[in-house]
């Protein structure tokens, strides 16, 4: 592109000024034009090789540019035939300069053969890695939905067993406490049952669901007199240092199998502490 405008230019510039003046002349201004547009270019590249860069080159270069494209857009309006085609060929100068500028931001982020491979690897290996990790996910996602279908299904069969034996066991009691409490359930059990008290038929009670803690009997505690429910809560009370409230008296008092009502318990306490 750069030689194509280069060569427009020339042309443009020899058939436009060749009527004015000496076609030689016109040849060199033209020249002129495409050679500094040339050598800016070139020390351009030549700067960029070395990894510097000058304002000043790129400005004249930009300039040189604009020249050509000037002459090109002049040539074309001044032209009376194949002025649209002359328009059209006015941008050349101006893109090639463009494709010079792109082409040294292309040679900056170049990089070398061994740098392109590792960086090859390194996005292979990280597709690598994502497919697996894609994989993983769906095998754990199927698994989990098995366990949880499987987890399922078993809470259903459970709670289905739970609600038959429930029911079952409904019914059995439905029927224990009909019979219990049918009109010749007294005379049958009499019959298979022995008397606690004679003359009077035992009661028969329903069986208890569950487990059971047998209560020993307790024995009738025999009443204190007052002296010695006095003398228990004096010593009761200084068990420890310092002396125990009331509270915490009748608490141990009654915890220690004693048995005495709070109206005599709370007198005995009034004696003991006003003596």
């Amino acid at each position: 592109m750069t030689a194509v405008s280069m060569v427009l230019t020339l042309a443009v510039v020899v058939m436009w000024l060749g009527t004015a003046m000496p076609w030689p002349i016109a040849l060199v201004v033209g020249l002129g034009i495409d050679g500094g547009w040339l050598a800016t270019l070139a020390y351009e590249r030549r700067l960029a090789a070395q990894g510097d860069h000058s304002t000043p080159v790129t400005v004249v270069g930009w300039f040189f540019g604009l020249v050509a494209t000037g002459v090109l857009i002049a040539h074309a309006v001044t032209a009376d035939t194949s002025a649209g085609a002359w328009l059209a060929v006015a941008w050349l100068p101006l893109a090639a300069k463009a494709l010079w500028l792109v082409h040294g931001l292309w040679e900056r982020t170049a990089l070398t053969g061994s740098a392109l491979e590792a960086i090859e690897g390194i996005q292979q290996e990280a597709r690598d890695e994502a497919a697996v990790a894609r994989a993983r996910l769906r095998a754990e996602a199927g698994t989990e939905e098995t366990r949880l279908a499987a987890v399922t299904q078993a809470g259903a069969r459970v709670a289905r067993v739970q609600a038959q034996t429930a029911t079952t066991l409904a019914r059995a009691w439905s029927t224990l406490e009909s019979t219990r409490s049918g009109k010749d359930t007294g005379r049958a059990l009499t019959s298979v049952t022995t008397r606690v008290t004679p003359g009077v038929t035992p009661t028969w009670e329903l069986p208890v669901w569950g487990p059971t803690n047998p209560v020993p009997a307790l024995d009738a505690a025999p009443v204190l007199s007052d002296a010695e429910l006095d003398r228990l809560v004096d010593e009761i009370r200084h068990s420890e240092t310092p002396a125990l409230s009331y509270r915490e008296m009748s608490t141990r008092f009654r915890a220690a199998g004693h048995s005495a009502s709070e109206v005599r318990l709370r007198g005995a306490w009034k004696r003991v502490v006003a003596a």
